[in-house]
């Protein structure tokens, strides 16, 4: 199972965010009917068609804010400590995330709605997963960061390579404005560089947890930590 580093939420703390969230959403999402609220549409509860778009946005939530279901975990694989982007939670995120073309569908099918409105909340609602996500998690699905006491691997999309430490005169670290670490850079014995593009690779959960085992386990070969610009 790995080591787990961000836990989830507690159970309590996530069912109260969750129904605050969907309160909220079934009380704003009333402005997409076009009917009373007090009325029935052939047969239909408006409140019920309510209750579906505040389930989709609860669907949204749950994809865009991993730590409501998903701990961060990490891998161990022969002596060493595995950094990637879970394919369970990906493919997790994705099933669900299916679950909201449905749910406005049926919204549109069955009630009377205001066009423009509908149109915004379903736009919300199936973009956001997609582009703050969803693109990146499957972008980088095969990505992975291995740091070993012998060796540093790594996969980012069409770049990859696998480095003996003995091979590595420097390891630099480089941070951002924000003071995170962004970026690693190997110098190789033959003065040849490698840049290992963190930022790039769905790994900003762990990133605290690769500077910290940079720093213990290679203290000796890291140069300074940098900041770029």
């Amino acid at each position: 199972m790995g080591k787990i580093i961000r836990k989830r939420y507690s159970l309590e703390f996530s069912i109260g965010i969750l129904l605050f969230i969907f309160a909220l959403s079934m009380f704003l999402s009333m402005q997409i009917f076009e009917i009373p609220r007090t009325k029935l549409h052939e047969g239909k509860s408006v409140y019920f068609g309510s209750a579906l778009i505040s389930s989709a946005v609860i669907i949204m939530a749950l994809v865009l804010w991993e730590e409501l279901l998903f701990p961060v975990r990490l891998k161990l694989e022969e002596g060493r400590t595995v950094f990637r982007n879970h394919r369970k939670k990906l493919k997790t995120q994705i099933l669900i995330y299916c679950a909201i073309p449905l749910i406005f569908g049926l919204v549109y099918v069955e009630y009377e709605v205001n066009l423009f409105r509908f149109m915004a909340w379903a736009a919300i609602c199936m973009i956001a997963p997609v582009a703050g996500k969803l693109i990146s998690g499957i972008k980088n699905y095969n990505d992975f960061l291995k740091l070993g006491n012998e060796t540093i691997e790594y996969k980012n999309n069409e770049k990859a390579g696998v480095f003996q430490l003995k091979d590595i005169k420097h390891i630099t670290l480089i941070k951002d404005e924000r003071d995170i670490l962004h970026k690693v850079e190997l110098l190789m014995i033959n003065n040849h560089q490698i840049t290992i593009d963190l930022d790039e690779m769905e790994l900003e959960a762990f990133i605290g947890s690769i500077e910290n085992f940079m720093t213990v386990h290679y203290g000796g070969q890291l140069k300074k930590q940098l900041k770029s610009n």
